[in-house]
């Protein structure tokens, strides 16, 4: 004959304090910049280096001169040759550190945000800022 209790009970999830709610970090983590704008970008004209080494881009070779991307928790890495990828070992904190509170600006889609800074592949090829001196 089967037993009618056939589930286990389950665990009770532990309860934590509200300053420690990941739900609740996420959920401000994730919120767009001024309400409605979710996409936050801005130009890095020096070598960026990801644990001690420099990024390239994987289609032109280019080692400098990026457009930054952060797309909620999201970052990328654009080149002027229009390739952009994931950096995956970037975070939004990474970003923030970055570019510093209030630098950067805000658009509404990746297309303006390329367009409006030369990244959209019609100056491919070409550095317009000189790195500074280390």
């Amino acid at each position: 004959m089967l037993s009618k209790n056939l589930q286990a009970p389950r665990t009770a999830v532990p309860q934590t304090g509200s300053g420690d709610d990941p739900l609740a970090r996420l959920q401000q983590e994730t919120q767009p910049a001024g309400g409605n704008i979710g996409l936050r970008a801005t130009t890095h004209p020096e070598e960026i280096r990801i644990t001690g080494i420099t990024v390239m881009c994987p289609q032109c070779g280019a080692r400098r001169d990026w457009m930054v991307i952060c797309d909620r928790n999201e970052v990328s890495i654009r080149c002027r040759c229009a390739h952009q990828w994931v950096e995956r070992e970037l975070t939004r904190a990474d970003y923030l550190a970055m570019i510093g509170e209030g630098i950067g600006q805000d658009y509404s889609s990746l297309e303006a945000a390329a367009q409006a800074v030369g990244y959209d592949g019609t100056l491919a090829g070409a550095y317009l800022n000189e790195p500074r001196p280390a």
